[in-house]
């Protein structure tokens, strides 16, 4: 595991890309970009762009991001975009909501223009599935409104959903210090309880409490 500067789970990079499609695999490539660099918990930068693919989108995905072809011809390649967003990152570590999707598309990005990233990845999916198992579901806009947390009403876009998914990660921070004593919460922490049988979550959050 590489060594961070700051381990603490409220110092990270909350990340959301848009994208052509569902797999980098497939040839799918990254069309947008959004990020919030939170340090001790506060919002200390931001990083949006957007990216040409060097492809069309298809007309799903216009309308689902409301990003057109017409923006993106106008946008820098993805490997320029790409490049100032791995400098944008720097050592810390990730948080994005469906992670899976989102590492696979930075992998697959960061391959092409040879660059790589030294942090590590947490799914607030994942955890939100452990600390809010009463949410009607995990999507990120069902659980801002379960939680009734900042929104600007915007979704798919990659800032505000990144924005979105930073007010989720430090409301369960809290949640977790509130509701069962835990003071200190390192990222690995995190990473852990994400993994961890959603039943056995109660018990494993009382432990370090403990």
């Amino acid at each position: 595991m590489p060594v961070h500067h700051n381990s603490n789970a409220d110092t990270v990079v909350v990340v959301d890309f848009e994208t052509t499609g569902m797999s980098p695999d497939q040839g799918d490539r990254t069309i947008e970009v959004g990020a919030v660099k939170l340090v001790e918990g506060r919002v200390v930068d931001r990083f949006q762009r957007l990216m040409n693919p060097g492809m069309r989108v298809n007309g799903f995905i216009e309308d689902y991001t409301g990003i057109t072809n017409a923006m993106l011809r106008q946008a820098p390649p993805c490997e320029e975009a790409m490049d100032e967003f791995v400098d944008f990152i720097g050592d810390h570590n990730l948080v994005a909501h469906n992670a899976s999707f989102d590492r696979r598309f930075l992998d697959a990005e960061c391959y092409r223009i040879d660059r790589t990233y030294a942090g590590g990845f947490a799914c607030s999916m994942l955890a939100a599935r452990r600390i809010y198992p009463d949410a009607p579901n995990h999507k990120l806009g069902t659980l801002v409104a379960f939680r009734q947390l900042p929104s600007d009403g915007t979704f798919h876009r990659a800032l505000a959903d990144a924005e979105m998914t930073a007010h989720l990660w430090l409301g369960m921070l809290h949640s977790i210090r509130d509701e069962h004593g835990v003071g200190h919460i390192p990222f690995t922490l995190m990473q852990e309880l994400s993994r961890v049988p959603k039943a056995a979550a109660p018990g494993f959050l009382e432990r370090l409490a403990g």
